[in-house]
């Protein structure tokens, strides 16, 4: 018996889709046997990902000058960009925004302190929400703040990496903004004391 070329290629998409379904159903028990740490809050598939509004801007709208380089932190876009202070480097970079509004925090600052190998300590808020989370935690692989961090002006608020890339593009931070560790490693370096900081 003779099959009909279009047969195969039903045959062949239903074994493809298979294939992928099983694929994801088998990703969230590769990802809990994962070594996390339990104080990370759970990323789900009702957190998701936005990436349609991910898009280039122009400094202009939101500061008066570049003095210092400029940093725009988008909550909705859950996109950072930053631009030097000669307009020479601009950078786009996908973030964990805070995960309710009323830990969003929106308005001007600026980055006050530069750290490679933050520490990390619940703040009290966090530590009230979460008494079984530890009281500090040293730099290395288990530390929320990843491998660097831009403190802001703002008691608590940091721009910082971090080791669960589950979050990035994500409704996931207790108000913090998240990069991958190799793009915050680059806004580090990139970044001054006294960079302006805006969230909107």
């Amino acid at each position: 018996m003779t099959r009909h070329p279009s047969d195969i290629l039903n045959r062949r998409w239903f074994l493809g889709g298979a294939a992928a379904a099983a694929t994801t159903l088998a990703a969230p028990a590769i990802a809990q046997t994962s070594n996390s740490t339990e104080f990370r809050s759970q990323i789900s598939d009702v957190t998701r990902r936005n990436a349609s509004s991910f898009r280039t801007l122009h400094w202009r709208p939101y500061f008066d000058s570049l003095a210092n380089g400029a940093i725009l932190v988008d909550i909705t876009s859950r996109a950072l960009h930053y631009w030097n202070e000669d307009e020479s480097i601009y950078k786009l970079y996908p973030t964990s925004v805070p995960q309710t509004d009323d830990l969003t925090r929106k308005g001007r600052t600026e980055v006050i302190r530069k750290v490679e190998g933050p520490s990390w300590a619940p703040t009290p808020a966090m530590k009230e929400r979460n008494p079984e989370w530890p009281d500090f935690i040293g730099p290395g692989p288990d530390n929320p703040l990843g491998t660097h961090a831009l403190y802001l002006s703002w008691q608590y608020y940091r721009i910082h990496g971090t080791q669960d890339t589950r979050k990035i593009g994500r409704r996931s931070s207790n108000g913090c903004i998240g990069l991958y560790n190799n793009h915050i490693e680059e806004l580090y370096g990139l970044a001054k004391s006294g960079t302006q900081v805006l969230l909107i």
